[in-house]
């Protein structure tokens, strides 16, 4: 028999009994709504005085599924997208360690405008980022989309590893220091590896907002997956298609993401592991006599 918690009381019968009664009633409302959006869907419709088939008949996806030049332009749109986040990613990476090298800078002559501009850059929306660069530099859709992810992302994961620096004992500088490294030296060989790991999950999440925001290059007009999918496809195959057309994006930005969310909390859980196993080994000590230093 388990132990009684301390934190609440155990529910009662009659509280079981009504929990269970809400669970069924919640069920059974999404199991309605659910219904009714497949009715709904399913239900002939008029477009332009032409009675079109329900979105589930086998014509409005017959043309699509069987069609090689269609997924040809699907797998373009897919690689443009996982292409621009790729690159934005390293980007955001190498951002996100120059803003917190420079914004952990003991000279407030370099601390201070560092700030100024990093919360400037957090500020910004990402879309306005990109019209930024796009209409001064004149880089092009790509490199809009790229270094407006870049910079915006690499503004949050630098705080990340600036939170993750300053979390970090103080004997960690102090040490490094003592053993005759420059501050510079310090940040980069002892303090920036643990910051890293310790806000790794952080800014591996950080960097599935940065896939999932690559589809705002559909409006600087870059041609990732939902520009080439909801746009150039539609008016290609016709409207009658844009139901399917938003199902099939949907299906796979849902399998990309959910694939990296799910390899990113693979990573990040071994690399708590990995933490935990080495603070248990520092705390414990040599677990055999003839390990241990002797003079």
């Amino acid at each position: 028999m388990s132990a009684p918690s301390v934190l609440f009381d155990a529910p009662g019968p009659l509280a079981r009994r009504r929990s269970r009664i809400a669970s069924v009633i919640v069920i059974l409302v999404l199991a309605a709504g659910a219904a009714w959006v497949v009715y709904t869907l399913a239900q002939p419709r008029d477009s332009g005085g032409i009675t079109l088939p329900g979105f589930f008949d086998w014509s409005r996806w017959e043309r699509l599924v069987t069609d090689p030049e269609f997924w040809t332009f699907v797998g373009r749109g897919l690689l443009a997208t996982l292409q621009a986040a790729a690159i934005a990613a390293v980007i955001a990476i190498v951002v996100g360690v120059l803003f917190a090298l420079l914004r952990t800078s003991p000279k407030a002559v370099v601390r201070v405008p560092v700030t100024i501009v990093l919360e400037f850059v957090r500020g910004m929306p990402v879309l306005l980022m990109m019209f930024f660069i796009l209409l001064v530099a004149s880089t092009g859709a790509f490199w809009a989309v790229v270094l407006g992810l870049g910079l915006y992302n690499g503004a949050i994961i630098g705080e990340a590893l600036r939170a993750g620096i300053a979390s970090l004992p103080r004997g960690q500088k102090e040490a490094g220091l003592s053993l005759g490294l420059t501050r510079l030296q310090t940040k980069m060989l002892i303090e920036f590896p643990q910051a890293f790991r310790q806000m790794l999950p952080i800014i591996l999440a950080q960097l599935v907002v940065l896939l999932k925001d690559t589809s705002l290059g559909f409006i600087v007009g870059y041609n990732e997956l939902i520009r080439v999918t909801m746009n150039n496809l539609s008016a290609y195959y016709g409207n009658r298609f844009l139901f399917t057309l938003f199902v099939i994006t949907l299906v796979i930005y849902l399998t990309v993401n959910l694939t990296f969310s799910w390899v990113t909390r693979r990573i990040a859980a071994r690399s708590a592991r990995k933490r935990g196993a080495a603070a248990k080994k520092t705390i414990a000590g040599p677990l055999d006599p003839a390990d241990a230093t002797t003079e």
